[in-house]
């Protein structure tokens, strides 16, 4: 999905919610994840990153992880701030 300059894997405009599967084109060209972060963070959109091992090995801390995200945006007033990037639960 496009998102300003870049491209996100998933996004959810309404809550300004993008996930990001770091499979192999993350790993040819990890330089690009921090400063498209940056941008997003700066624009006030939250960021969860999850590694295809993640998925595989860890589906049910995935969704959990999404899930919890999505409440938080979602109990927040329409114009909150900078949000920070997260990841899943161990």
């Amino acid at each position: 999905m496009p998102v300003g300059p870049f491209f996100a894997d998933f996004l959810c405009r309404s809550l300004k919610l993008v996930i990001e599967l770091d499979g192999h084109s993350h790993d040819i060209a990890p330089q690009r994840d921090p400063i498209r972060d940056r941008w997003l963070i700066d624009h006030g959109y939250s960021v969860l990153h999850f590694t295809n091992g993640d998925i595989r090995g860890n589906v049910e801390g995935v969704v959990t992880t999404i899930r919890l995200k999505i409440e938080e945006l979602q109990s927040l007033p329409p114009a909150g701030g900078k949000r920070d990037v997260s990841g899943p639960p161990d």
